[in-house]
């Protein structure tokens, strides 16, 4: 039986920006395993953007999985609508290749969020399977693990490209802020052991000093 996963996560940018995020995810510092990306077709129909991508990402398994693994990487088919009208993005994801030993079929919807001005929600569903006799439940759960762990990669590496695409955001802003806050945070606490430092070398010499004199006293 298919695992299923669900989970969502809201952006705090606009549908517009998340759009223009969104062709421009990759490459960032969390997608080391996003090898390529290449669009295949891309049109207007009914006044919707339909697009298809091919993307090749790492295939690393355990030392179990290497027997029915054996190719060191993946390709991936991305289709996408954009609805202008509606403000909505639906892509749809799914492995090329290797099927019976794994698929993994992904649709994330990202929608503005009328109640919430500024902010965009994607909601993600997946479906993870394997037919391999024997081994299918242990192939399933390692496909949701490293999905799990993949997904987060996504948002941290797609919150990335946004706060550089868009430094004058106060998102962007207030994540400078704290990591000027961090940079200076970890300075002032060296300083701090090294002050330590210097203070407890001195009282030594001091000990030593008054030993010193003491014995030739």
């Amino acid at each position: 039986m298919a695992k299923y996963y669900e989970n969502s996560t809201i952006y705090n940018y606009s549908w517009e920006q998340v759009m223009q995020g969104f062709w421009n995810r990759y490459p960032n510092p969390f997608s080391s395993h996003v090898l390529s990306e290449d669009t295949v077709s891309r049109e207007v129909r009914n006044g919707k953007l339909h697009s298809k991508r091919l993307l090749t990402k790492t295939n690393r398994v355990p030392k179990w999985g290497e027997r029915f693994f054996k190719a060191k990487s993946v390709n991936i088919v991305e289709e996408s609508v954009v609805d202008p009208k509606e403000r909505t993005l639906v892509t749809y994801t799914r492995n090329i290749g290797f099927n019976k030993i794994m698929s993994v079929v992904e649709q994330v919807v990202y929608m503005s969020l009328p109640e919430q001005p500024g902010k965009t929600i994607a909601i993600r569903s997946a479906w993870i399977d394997s037919s391999v006799y024997g081994f299918g439940t242990a192939i399933r759960a390692f496909g949701l693990d490293r999905f799990k762990k993949n997904c987060a990669k996504t948002v941290d590496g797609f919150n990335y490209v946004l706060q550089h695409m868009f430094p004058n955001h106060p998102v962007a802003l207030a994540a400078a802020v704290n990591a000027a806050k961090d940079h200076h945070g970890s300075k002032a606490q060296k300083l701090r052991e090294a002050a330590k430092h210097a203070s407890d070398h001195m009282r030594a010499q001091a000990e030593q000093l008054v030993q010193n004199l003491s014995v030739k006293g």
